[in-house]
């Protein structure tokens, strides 16, 4: 979902990502040792994210120095990074297919994302760039992508036609919302982006959850620091302390009324992180601001789609002789001594970890792999008591764009706004669509397009549970929560769109997450809203078990994950190691 592409909510130091060309040369590469991805069933196949080579069995030693559960984005950014560290990684994952969230799957000839649409920096380099780059700089891989920049809205107010951008943007309001909108707008934009040296003054991969980050980023990266605040002066200084507070603490501050620029803030902050204005960090909405409305900016679609991202991971873990084992399900983290030294296969077979196990599984997911009693009470309190984001409806489709009279100009994304009045985050209000065969027309068949539409993190988990998925009931309720769907596409594609001449038609529902997403009550992730509380860190209280991914900070978004996992990698390593990569990679 396009939210699940946003900037990290980082603090306010390390927010931020940019350009600048990748270096491998001065690091030391450390002994390759023989990569290989692998199922744990007998079967021999190929990954529908790309040709990797699948082997039959588990060879090797049922062990390593760390042993990563699931291999999503966080999972996988974790573990890559332990191999390009020398350590000897396992990423186990339950699924037949890897990615997690972002992992994509193909249909009579059709490659749809499971998840992310929405994508900037991903050829980014530098002390600035997103945390996901950071990473696939450090493994040497790069992702070829399509730029665009603009995207269609269908508002109360209007259809049209948004680009990114300083400029167009401010036609749109003047049209749709009159020339006080624009006023407001031009007031927030010279208020905001000011702050923004401030919001990427540390680079992501800097970052590690122990003291050595002392030494990685505060000592290192002062002087770019300090030298940020001076540029702003005591005036911008001062604002800065607001990047760690919600958002809309800097839009009432500012006085900014109107009802149109109210709701397209909060829309922004949505997509960003699934929650509205007030629950957003500002330091993320700055980036956000900083990065689409300057000159030159455009977004990024990775050519193949979001496999691709799962496949250059996997191609970086597998380089430095990382392991990836398929529909190898977790039954259990083993602890002995009061620490991980292990898990449990469903098969029952066990896998020693040497140094760590890292749960790359959602917070409430990690609780059931350990036994009664691991854990003190006030920790599987606070787990169990964290509230969820809701769920997702999805609506996969394949079909011939001049059968459906689909206009040669169509773009990318949309996004459908039903009404203001409900909130952003209200169900069955917002959907959004993605046709990435528009710019990477290999993912469907030659003249058709695939689609991917849904209702990002707004779908109460209450309406599904503990329904039969084959019961008459069920179907029902698929058909009537997927209509939204079906109308917001037949709006964006036009009156020739017709859904019965679909070749492929798929609805995914809450159901559907939890069962292939492995995803508690199919939730997106903790909700946790910037002011109130902050995103747990990585450490668990039993020695040897470190989490990563969007229950962990930075939080939800596929560079929030990333950095998580990073960060993870980075503290199971010496400071000295962090260091050297550090400076390989010009950071």
């Amino acid at each position: 979902m396009i939210l699940s592409l946003s900037p990290p909510p980082m603090a306010a130091s390390f927010c931020g990502w940019n350009l600048q060309p990748p270096f491998l040369s001065n690091f030391k590469r450390p002994p390759v040792r023989s990569p290989f991805i692998i199922r744990s069933s007998s079967s021999t196949s190929t990954s529908s994210n790309g040709n990797l080579p699948i082997k039959k069995s588990f060879p090797g030693e049922p062990e390593a120095d760390v042993v990563v559960i699931g291999s999503g984005i966080g999972g996988l950014c974790c573990g890559a990074l332990l191999a390009r560290y020398n350590q000897d990684v396992l990423v186990l994952e339950s699924h037949d297919l890897p990615g997690g969230a972002a992992h994509s799957f193909e249909i009579k000839g059709y490659k749809f994302d499971s998840g992310p649409s929405l994508f900037s920096g991903l050829q980014s380099r530098g002390p600035q760039a997103n945390p996901l780059a950071q990473v696939l700089d450090a493994l040497g891989e790069s992702l070829p992508c399509a730029k665009y920049d603009s995207w269609m809205v269908y508002l109360p107010e209007g259809d049209f036609l948004s680009r990114i951008g300083p400029t167009d943007f401010f036609k749109d309001l003047e049209k749709y919302a009159g020339p006080n909108a624009v006023q407001e707008w031009e007031k927030l934009l010279g208020a905001i982006l000011p702050l923004s040296s401030a919001a990427m003054a540390l680079p992501p991969l800097s970052i590690r959850g122990d003291l050595g980050v002392l030494s990685t980023a505060a000592a290192r990266y002062a002087p770019s620091l300090l030298k940020s605040f001076i540029k702003m002066g005591p005036q911008g200084a001062l604002g800065a302390t607001k990047l760690l507070r919600p958002f809309v603490e800097i839009v009432d501050s500012l006085e900014l009324k109107d009802p149109f620029i109210r709701n397209w803030i909060d829309l922004l902050a949505f997509l960003l992180a699934g929650v509205k204005s007030d629950g957003i960090l500002s330091a993320e909405m700055i980036y956000m601001f900083a990065e689409w409305y300057k000159p030159g900016c455009t977004l990024e679609y990775p050519i193949d789609g979001s496999g691709a991202v799962v496949e250059a991971l996997i191609r970086g873990l597998e380089k430095f002789g990382g392991r990836l084992s398929l529909k190898s399900h977790v039954e259990n983290i083993v602890i002995e001594n009061g620490k991980a030294v292990g898990v449990k296969l469903r098969n029952g077979q066990f896998i020693r970890a040497r140094k760590a196990v890292v749960s790359n599984a959602s917070m409430w997911d990690t609780l059931k792999l350990l036994p009664p009693g691991a854990l003190p009470d006030s920790y599987v309190t606070g787990v169990n008591t964290t509230p969820q984001c809701e769920s997702f409806m999805h609506l996969h489709l394949g079909f011939d764009a001049k059968e459906q009279g689909i206009a040669d100009d169509l773009e990318i994304h949309h996004i459908v706004v039903n009404d203001w009045e409900r909130g952003v985050d209200a169900d069955q209000n917002v959907v959004l669509i993605s046709v990435p065969s528009v710019l990477s027309p290999n993912l469907a068949p030659p003249g058709k397009h695939v689609l991917h539409a849904y209702m990002p993190g707004t779908e109460p988990f209450s309406l599904w549970e503990g329904l039969d998925r084959k019961s008459a009931e069920y179907k029902d309720l698929k058909s009537q929560r997927s209509e939204v769907m079906w109308k917001a596409v037949e709006r964006a594609l036009g009156p020739g769109f017709k859904r019965e001449k679909c070749e492929v038609s798929l609805v995914g529902t809450p159901l559907t997450h939890q069962r292939f997403l492995r995803r508690n009550r199919g939730t997106y992730g903790p909700a946790i809203e910037a002011g109130k509380c902050t995103f747990p860190g990585h450490s668990t209280p039993i020695p040897q078990l470190m989490c990563c991914g969007d229950s962990t900070f930075p939080g939800i978004g596929v560079p929030a994950v990333a950095a998580s996992g990073a960060i993870v990698a980075n503290s199971l390593v010496t400071v000295s190691k962090h260091s050297e990569l550090l400076d390989a990679i010009g950071l």
